[in-house]
């Protein structure tokens, strides 16, 4: 990737005026699946999209703020705390504990607006991981993701985080 490409998608991404930071900052808010339960931290999106980054040449810094059975209102009530103010872009994956919590739908899409509400007055691009999910992307429990899941969202959230740009 050419130094002149990468500039544009760092400015793009990070935003005029927004300071001169080294890294683009990512942090990935979830449970269990943002961890990579069943499938190891090293297998889950958050570290194979920080490889994908670097491998298209982005100084990219990702961290998972990942909680093992946290609900939107859990995610809710640590987003400020979990998300530091240098955060360019935050991936939220609210996942599906709020309904087999004895939460209703209503609730986790108020949430999850109230998530993203907050870190858009901050200024923090929001990426929402939220697709429907078909069984053959689920390990044998049908909650959890597999390996090749946690791939395919990798290069899902790497394209949308690079503009397409290979």
């Amino acid at each position: 990737m050419s130094i002149m490409l990468r500039f544009a998608i760092a400015v793009v991404l990070i935003g005029v005026g927004s300071g001169h930071a080294s890294s683009l900052n990512i942090v990935v808010v979830g449970a269990s699946n943002t961890v990579g339960w069943g499938v190891g931290a090293e297998n889950a999106f958050p570290a194979r999209l920080h490889t994908i980054l670097k491998e298209r040449g982005i100084d990219a810094i990702v961290t998972s703020a990942g909680v093992i059975g946290n609900t939107t209102a859990g995610m809710l009530r640590r987003i400020n705390s979990d998300v530091p103010n240098n955060t360019n872009i935050v991936i939220l994956q609210p996942g599906t504990n709020d309904l087999r919590f004895f939460g209703s739908k209503e609730q986790r899409a108020a949430n999850i607006s109230a998530i993203v509400d907050q870190l858009r007055r901050r200024h923090i691009r929001v990426v929402v991981l939220d697709p429907v999910i078909p069984r053959d992307f689920l390990q044998w429990d049908g909650i959890h993701f597999t390996a090749a899941a946690h791939a395919k969202f990798a290069m899902m959230l790497a394209a949308q985080i690079t503009g397409g740009q290979k």
